[in-house]
C-alpha cells in the first residue's frame, strides 16, 4: 500500500483499514495475590522472569491506604469508557457456551471461555500487565486504560514501608488479576501486610509447578497513547493547587447530575495570578472556589478539561489525599492530577480527548517530537540514569554536557521510545523501560496510514487554507485545497470548528469521505487540513501581529456570580465583536475598514483594552 503524498495519487484510506498490533510475551513464577499466613498477609507480586531481576520487600505501614490506591490503580486499567451500541450477538454466544460446557470440568469451562473470549470480545486482551518500578526512594505502578483515555501512576514512598533485606532496583510487570484484586480487598488496618516483589515473591509454590506465560498483542494506537500522554508530562504549562473537598464537590456534582445533549461537559479551570483557582462544571456554570493556595502563574489561564468523568476512577483515592494539584497543557489536551497523601502519591492523566476528537489528538501530537532515527543524546541521558535510576532534567544536562533544552528534548524521545518516564509529581525523570524490548518507534509514529500520508501532503506544499467563514455562535468554516500534482487531481475538504476548538462537522470530496463519511474515521485530506490550520498559526504567531489577517480571540471576566464573554473577531478589514453574559442573549458590532491594516490594529486595540480591564483569554487552543 503506496502512501499519498504530493508525488503519488494513492489514497491509503480506500483499502480496508487493519489494525496494527505488538505482540508481548510475559513469564510469571506463579499467580499474584494475597496470602494469609499466622502473622499477617503478604502481597505477593511475581516479577516477569523474562526481565533483569527485581526484588523489594517491606511491611505496609498504612495497609488500609495502600488497599484504596491499588483499588483505584485496578479501576483504572480496567477503564473503557467508550461508546458500545447495544448487541446481543455476544449474550446469545455466550448462552450457548453455557448449554456445551455444563457439567464439565472446571479447568474445562475455564479454558472454553478463554477461547470464546478471545473470539468475541478480543478487547478483553488489550490490556498490558502494570509496570513495577523499583527505585531507591519507593515503589512505583504504572498503569493504563483499555480505553487510551486515563494514565494513571501510584507512588509508595520508602517512609511507607519497613523495608527489609536489600531491594534490587529496576523495572518488571505483575499480573493484576482479577483473584490479587480480591486479596488486595481483604487488607485490613489490624494486621500487617508485606509487600514482596520479584521473581519468587513468596515461596508458597510447589515443586514442579509450571511457569504461567502470556502472550498479549495490544494495538500499536494503544501503545502509542501509553507513551504519548506518559511524556505529555513534560509540556505542562500551568499548574494549580486545589484541596481535596473541592475535587470531592466536583465530583459529587457530576455524579448527581446527568450531562445534556449538544451542551458543554468540559472542566473549565480560571487561574488568576494572586487569586486562588476555580472550578466551573459547564454547562451547568457551578463555580468552586479552590481551597488551596493561589495561582503563581505569571499568565492568566482559561483551560477547558474533557472527560471529566474519568475522576470517578480516583474516588476511593481521595479520601486518604491531602493536596490536590492540577498541571494542564491546554485546552482539550491532556491533564494530570498529582494526589498526595501520607508516603503515596496518585497521579492520573486524562488525555483530554476521545478516540472520536481526532483534531485534538493531531494538535497534542505535533507537540512532541517524533521518535525517528538515532540520537546519541538520548543515549547519553539513558546511562546516566542507569548510573543514578532518577534526576531532574537540570541534573541530567550537566552530566552529560548539554543544554538543559537539548537534554529535555533527548528524555522526551527516550519517554515516547518507552525507555524511561517522566515522574511530573516528583518532578524527576526516572529510568523506566516498559517492555523488555523497546518498541520499533517507525511503528508508533503514526496512528493510521491516512495520518502518514496528511504528514506527506503537507510537507510536500499540497495544502492550503482556501477561505474562512465565521458563523455566529458556530463556529469558524474553512475550506481546503489539496493538490496532488502527479495525477492531477484536486480535493477539497471543509470542517466547521467550534470556539472551543474543536471539529464539529468534518467532508471532503475524496471517494472513501462520500462513500462512508467519517465513520472509518477522516481522510488524509481532511487530516491534511487539520495540520495545515495549525501551521499556519504557528507562523501567523512567529511573524508577530504584523502578519495575522484572521483571528479570533475570546476573553471572559466574572463577577460575582455573573460571567461576560467577549469574542473579537478579525477577518482581514471586517472587524466583529460579540458579548454577552454567558448563556445569555449576546450583543454583535460589525465594524468596516478601508484596509486590513487598519482593521488590524482596531482589533488589537479591543484585545489590549480587554486584557487591561482584567478579561482572561479563554481562546481556544
Amino acid at each position: 500500500m503506496t502512501a499519498e503524498n504530493g508525488n503519488s495519487g494513492a489514497t491509503p484510506e480506500a483499502a480496508e483499514p487493519t489494525e496494527a498490533r505488538s505482540g508481548f510475551g510475559f513469564r510469571y513464577g506463579d499467580a499474584s495475590r494475597v496470602v494469609d499466613g499466622a502473622d499477617g498477609a503478604r502481597l505477593a507480586l511475581f516479577a516477569d522472569l523474562s526481565r533483569d531481576p527485581v526484588r523489594f520487600e517491606g511491611t505496609l505501614r498504612d495497609p488500609v491506604a495502600a488497599r484504596e490506591a491499588l483499588s483505584a490503580l485496578r479501576a483504572v486499567v480496567a477503564s473503557d469508557l467508550r461508546y458500545t451500541p447495544k448487541d446481543r450477538t455476544q449474550y446469545l454466544a455466550w448462552k450457548r457456551l453455557q448449554e456445551q460446557t455444563t457439567g464439565a470440568a472446571a479447568w474445562q469451562a475455564q479454558q472454553a471461555y478463554f477461547e470464546w473470549l478471545s473470539r468475541n470480545d478480543p478487547l478483553a486482551w488489550f490490556v498490558l500487565d502494570p509496570v513495577v518500578t523499583v527505585h531507591p526512594d519507593g515503589v512505583l505502578f504504572e498503569v493504563f486504560s483499555k480505553d487510551e483515555g486515563a494514565y494513571a501512576a501510584l507512588t509508595l514512598d520508602r517512609d511507607a514501608f519497613d523495608i527489609s533485606g536489600e531491594p534490587a532496583f529496576g523495572t518488571t510487570h505483575i499480573d493484576f488479576s482479577d483473584a490479587l484484586f480480591d486479596g488486595i480487598q481483604r487488607m485490613r488496618s489490624y494486621r500487617t501486610t508485606t509487600v514482596s516483589i520479584g521473581a519468587e515473591a513468596v515461596a508458597v509454590a510447589t515443586e514442579g509447578q509450571p511457569v504461567i506465560e502470556k502472550q498479549i498483542r495490544v494495538p500499536d494506537t494503544w501503545l502509542r497513547g501509553f507513551l504519548q500522554v506518559q511524556s505529555a508530562s513534560t509540556l505542562t504549562r500551568a499548574s494549580a493547587t486545589f484541596a481535596p473537598i473541592d475535587l470531592y464537590n466536583a465530583l459529587r456534582h457530576l455524579r448527581l447530575n446527568a450531562d445534556q445533549k449538544k451542551k458543554g461537559r468540559a472542566l473549565r479551570l480560571e487561574m488568576v495570578p494572586g487569586e486562588t483557582p476555580r472550578l466551573i462544571l459547564e454547562p451547568w456554570e457551578t463555580l468552586i472556589e479552590s481551597g488551596g493556595a493561589a495561582y503563581a502563574g505569571e499568565k492568566a489561564e482559561v483551560v477547558r478539561i474533557w472527560g471529566r468523568r474519568r475522576l470517578m476512577l480516583i474516588q476511593r483515592f481521595l479520601p486518604f489525599a491531602e493536596s490536590v494539584e492540577v498541571h494542564v497543557v491546554g485546552s482539550g489536551l491532556p491533564s494530570f492530577w498529582v494526589m498526595r497523601g501520607n508516603g503515596m502519591t496518585l497521579t492520573l492523566g486524562l488525555t483530554g480527548f476521545t478516540a472520536a476528537n481526532w483534531s485534538q489528538a493531531l494538535l497534542f501530537d505535533i507537540l512532541l517530537p517524533r521518535p525517528e532515527g538515532d540520537d546519541p543524546a538520548v543515549g547519553e541521558a539513558l546511562d546516566h540514569l542507569k548510573s543514578c535510576w532518577h534526576d531532574t532534567a537540570e541534573g541530567i544536562a550537566s552530566a552529560i554536557g548539554a543544554p538543559v533544552a537539548e537534554a529535555r528534548r533527548a528524555l522526551q524521545s527516550a519517554c515516547q521510545r518507552g525507555l524511561a518516564m517522566y515522574d511530573i509529581a516528583a518532578g524527576r525523570y526516572r529510568l523506566r523501560p516498559l517492555v523488555g524490548e523497546a518498541p520499533d518507534p517507525a511503528k508508533l509514529a503514526y496512528r493510521t496510514p491516512a495520518e502518514r500520508a496528511a504528514h506527506d501532503l503537507v510537507e510536500a506544499g499540497a495544502v492550503r487554507v482556501e477561505s474562512r467563514n465565521t458563523i455566529p455562535t458556530v463556529g469558524t468554516e474553512i475550506v481546503g485545497q489539496v493538490n496532488i500534482t502527479a495525477d492531477k487531481r484536486e480535493f477539497r475538504p471543509t470542517m466547521l470548528i467550534d470556539g472551543e476548538g474543536r471539529v464539529r462537522k468534518a467532508d471532503c470530496t475524496c471517494a472513501p469521505i462520500r462513500k462512508n463519511g467519517l465513520r472509518r474515521g477522516p481522510c488524509a485530506h481532511l487530516i491534511a487540513l487539520r495540520l495545515q490550520i495549525a501551521a499556519d498559526r504557528r507562523a501567523q504567531q512567529a511573524k508577530g501581529r504584523a502578519a495575522i489577517e484572521v483571528a479570533t480571540k475570546t476573553f471572559a471576566r466574572r463577577r460575582g456570580g455573573r460571567e461576560t464573554v467577549y469574542q473579537v473577531s478579525l477577518d482581514r478589514s471586517r472587524l466583529k465583536v460579540r458579548w454577552g453574559d454567558r448563556g445569555g442573549r449576546e450583543r454583535v458590532q460589525t465594524l468596516w475598514f478601508d484596509s486590513t491594516d487598519d482593521a488590524r490594529v482596531a482589533f488589537f486595540d479591543r484585545v489590549d483594552a480587554l486584557e487591561a480591564g482584567g478579561y482572561l483569554d479563554a481562546t481556544a487552543e
